[in-house]
């Protein structure tokens, strides 16, 4: 991606190093805006309007989470969150949150960017299907634009991260299927992430609550134990 911004938001210069020299290499173009303090890499994010945000969760003014849920509040950027916290439940707080991806320190260059190249991915794929290049979805008062990727409930906009959107989309076509987990895992986050079931989970739970919105529940996801989800029509 050729002229990218990136905000990495960490408190350890070592590590802002390694990411600049990665970056450098795999995109020569890109610029990288840092800073050590999460109340400045929320202005940042507001004023920069970076293409992907690497967000450490131990920063000295203000917990990494608080930052993830302001930066949400107003954008849905490709957040990747980079940690020496390797706890499952820190995991699943922040993809709650909105958090596209998790990466633990020490992490090695080619992890590091398979998981930033799946990231930027998903916040631009073009959608190729019928359905995508047809008719808006509509079902009751949801209402997805598969060009522009927005999604409406009753008018109002839903902020959905990118792997929301593409975890719905997913979803929505292929609507009465039962998508296995590893499936929409890999089509999501990449085949590198088929055994991240908390990802998944995460998200749908995530999805239902947003469907949930909607009085009467005209479409609902269902859990098919140990096998996916499927989207019905009620």
């Amino acid at each position: 991606m050729e002229n990218m911004k990136v905000l990495i938001v960490e408190d350890n210069d070592e590590i802002i190093d390694i990411v600049a020299q990665i970056l450098a290499l795999r995109w020569p173009e890109a610029s990288l805006i840092s800073t050590t303090f999460g109340v400045t890499g929320v202005e940042l994010a507001e004023k920069e309007l970076p293409d992907l945000i690497l967000l450490d969760l131990g920063l000295p003014d203000v917990n990494g989470f608080q930052v993830l849920r302001q930066i949400r509040s107003f954008s849905n950027v490709p957040v990747v969150i980079l940690t020496v916290r390797g706890d499952e439940m820190d995991k699943i707080r922040g993809l709650e949150l909105g958090a596209d991806d998790y990466i633990v320190k020490p992490f090695s260059p080619g992890e590091f960017l398979a998981r930033i190249k799946a990231a930027l991915r998903r916040s631009q794929m073009p959608e190729t299907t019928t359905k995508a290049t047809g008719k808006p979805f509509i079902r009751g008062k949801l209402r997805i634009d598969f060009q522009s990727r927005e999604v409406t409930i009753g008018g109002k906009f839903m902020k959905l991260s990118p792997s929301e959107y593409d975890l719905l989309y997913l979803l929505v076509t292929n609507e009465g299927l039962v998508m296995s987990k590893e499936m929409l895992l890999e089509k999501v986050w990449g085949p590198e992430h088929v055994t991240d079931t908390a990802y998944v989970e995460v998200y749908i739970k995530s999805l239902k609550e947003m469907l949930g919105k909607e009085p009467g529940h005209p479409l609902m996801i269902l859990d098919e134990g140990e096998v996916g989800y499927k989207l019905v029509s009620r």
